[in-house]
């Protein structure tokens, strides 16, 4: 199920469908416009520094993953919080359907 050898190091490898999921903390990959994504306001300037990096480097796997041939999809922690049923469907449909984004 992993491949330490691809970039990022996906948390699900499914080599039969070409596609990788990675399990994105919120708070720590920056999901866009959630609550679990709170800057600390003690040492802001640091965190910001290292979530900035975080975000860079997540953009630089998908991209190398997507030059190498995978699909790649993000699952968010809020996600699964909320409604980790639907959240698991909505992934196994991606899985399947070759024309996903």
């Amino acid at each position: 199920m992993h491949d330490k050898k691809l970039p990022g190091r996906p948390d699900i490898v499914l080599p039969r469908w070409n596609a990788v999921v990675f399990v994105h903390g919120c708070f720590w990959h920056r999901h866009p416009g959630c609550r679990y994504a709170s800057t600390p306001s003690t040492r802001a300037e640091f965190w910001m520094d290292k979530f900035a990096k975080n975000v860079e480097r997540d953009g630089r796997n998908i991209a190398a993953l997507e030059a190498l041939g995978w699909r790649v999809r993000i699952v968010w922690e809020c996600d699964i919080k909320a409604d980790i049923d639907a959240t698991i469907l909505n992934v196994e449909r991606w899985i399947r359907d070759e024309h996903s984004a």
